[in-house]
């Protein structure tokens, strides 16, 4: 392989695999949060919060971690602010006392903040402007969850940085990325160059899949997938219960995929399960999630981090081509499954973090297995077949124009049905 791009491959995998506590959204508010209250020097009187509609549609119905059950854009605001360390990033609330979570509640009541929608164009935009004895800090992140494009003391500008929304937000070369050469960047990669950041993977998502079927989280959908000990009920059930635990205020942190704690989960915790399985050496497991990462990397670069299109099922791809590559399967083969996976599964919306995306999760899995039995069974589906196209990339496209495109509509209606 070519050494430019086996080198930005993986620094991709290191860019997007990040360690975070709690659904993404809210935290990056409350990282905002912490920023602004950082420029402003003190402790505010009054906060001004102006997001993107997808904020406010991922943000509304999630718990925020470590807040006692807290939910929604002002909770995490006051947890940012009370948390401080805004050094710490998507980790920032992963030291919260209970003293502070007190605090956090007392000023979530008396604290004035007026949340609104964000004037500007982005898909992704936080605004936070927080206010003290007549002077003012603030912070915009636009794009993705800790790219900071400005902040300023006062009218003061103390960090700046050029944004374009079509524009990309990362510093590699997203375009580098096929199903064919992911397959042979997984065969050729010298494991250590990405053994640090997968088996951080493996450790925190498998934990808090662990906490999500045995304790009691949300709809317990990971717990009622676990009809049966089958293989492929254990590696749905695995993803949907770490769901169940992250939806729901578990203070365990994961690593995310594409800035999703969801897909993070999703993409991996299903080949872990059939790497266990199948007992393949730990070599070739960390090589399967090479592929299953690198894959729904590549199919959310199309879509963008937010839209109207479920992340989960495109990590349902990556899981399904993860597991196949377990199975021996090249190119060729992976290539089928992720378009039978997408052919079954295209058009599930997202409508916010909440306790149900286990259930797309369990579902988006599900449709990542039933497109590997297909291809092992000698079936598929063909160009022509509603979204799919002949050539796995040209159908990857085809979905990214669905989301992108075709459903800013849809987006803008299930936020408004959400928030009226």
């Amino acid at each position: 392989m070519e050494q430019k791009i086996y080198n930005e491959y993986v620094e991709i995998l290191k860019e997007e695999l990040l360690p975070a506590m709690g659904c993404t959204e809210p935290i990056a508010v409350a990282y905002a949060a912490a920023v602004a209250v950082q420029a402003l020097g003190e402790k505010p009187e009054s906060v001004e919060v102006n997001v993107s509609a997808n904020i406010i549609k991922n943000v509304k119905s999630v718990v925020v971690p470590c807040t006692g059950g807290l939910r929604g854009i002002g909770a995490a605001v006051c947890a940012g602010i009370v948390a401080g360390c805004p050094e710490k990033e998507l980790e920032i609330l992963e030291e919260i006392t209970g003293e502070q979570k007190v605090e956090m509640k007392k000023m979530l009541d008396t604290m004035p903040m007026t949340i609104r929608e964000s004037d500007k164009e982005y898909i992704f935009d936080i605004q936070i402007k927080a206010c003290a004895g007549g002077h003012s800090g603030y912070v915009e992140i636009a794009g993705f969850h800790t790219n900071v494009i400005c902040v300023k003391k006062d009218d003061e500008i103390i960090r700046e940085k050029a944004y374009e929304e079509q524009g990309s937000s990362c510093a590699t070369d997203r375009s580098l990325l096929t199903v064919e050469k992911i397959i042979e960047f997984a065969d050729c990669v010298d494991v250590a160059d990405v053994e640090e950041v997968l088996q951080r993977q493996i450790d925190y998502n498998w934990a808090i899949a662990e906490e999500g079927m045995t304790g009691n989280w949300g709809a317990a959908i990971g717990k009622m997938e676990a009809y049966g000990n089958s293989v492929h009920n254990r590696a749905k059930a695995m993803a949907a219960a770490g769901s169940d635990a992250r939806m729901n205020g578990c203070e365990l942190p994961v690593v995310i995929n594409s800035g999703s704690g969801n897909q993070g989960m999703t993409t991996s915790l299903p080949v872990i399960v059939y790497a266990k399985e199948l007992n393949v050496s730990k070599e070739m497991m960390l090589r399967a999630l090479v592929v299953s990462n690198l894959i729904t990397i590549h199919m959310k670069t199309g879509i963008g981090r937010l839209s109207a299109y479920c992340g989960a099922i495109s990590a349902g791809c990556g899981a399904g081509a993860g597991i196949c590559y377990l199975y021996g399967g090249h190119a060729y083969e992976i290539s089928h499954v992720i378009v039978n996976a997408v052919a079954i599964n295209s058009g599930v919306v997202c409508d916010g973090a909440k306790a149900s995306c286990a259930a797309k999760i369990a579902s988006a899995v599900e449709a990542g297995l039933l497109g590997l039995q297909m291809q092992k069974n000698g079936k598929q589906f063909y160009g022509g077949d509603g979204l799919v196209e002949k050539g796995v990339e040209n159908t990857i496209r085809n979905i990214g124009e669905l989301a992108k495109k075709g459903m800013r509509v849809t987006d803008k209606t299930i936020i408004q049905i959400m928030t009226r």
